[in-house]
């Protein structure tokens, strides 16, 4: 293996293995199985360290400048923008109760039964405002970007 560390590790893992899939072996039967289980994660564990070395070996390190930044660009950047300033005009235009709802099943992620109680309204009518205002939304994010 290389190291101390690995190989005690390797003992250690093969010792459980041993103690819970050979209580019903005969002696020499579970010794055998025991060595087949060293065996078996030494060569495991030669494997995955030759496998590691190819994937982070230095001398194959990609340069920095070829990888794609996972920030958006400006353009997603200025849509996006865009689009939250217009769902945020609808919103304010939306009736309070309906404001509520859609704000908090939309954004606070609440079931309609949570906010049929806050509201102090029938469950009917809290789907209804939510649905009424997402189509509100909608409509005036429709308007604006035309």
């Amino acid at each position: 293996m290389g190291e101390t560390a690995d190989a005690e590790d390797i003992v250690q893992e093969a010792w459980l293995r041993a103690s819970t899939g050979t209580a019903k072996l005969p002696a020499p039967d579970a010794i055998a199985y025991l060595r087949m289980t060293v065996r078996n994660l030494a060569l495991n564990g030669t494997r995955r360290k030759q496998i590691e070395a190819r994937i982070f070996d230095a001398r194959d390190e990609i340069e920095a400048i070829g990888i794609a930044s996972d920030q958006p660009d400006p353009e997603v950047i200025a849509i996006s923008r865009d689009e939250y300033a217009r769902i945020i005009f609808a919103l304010r235009e939306m009736p309070e109760k309906m404001r509520i709802a859609v704000e908090m099943h939309r954004i606070g992620g609440k079931k309609l039964t949570e906010i049929a109680a806050f509201l102090g309204i029938s469950k009917s009518t809290a789907h209804t405002l939510i649905l009424e205002g997402i189509e509100r939304c909608r409509a005036i994010a429709d308007r604006m970007s035309a």
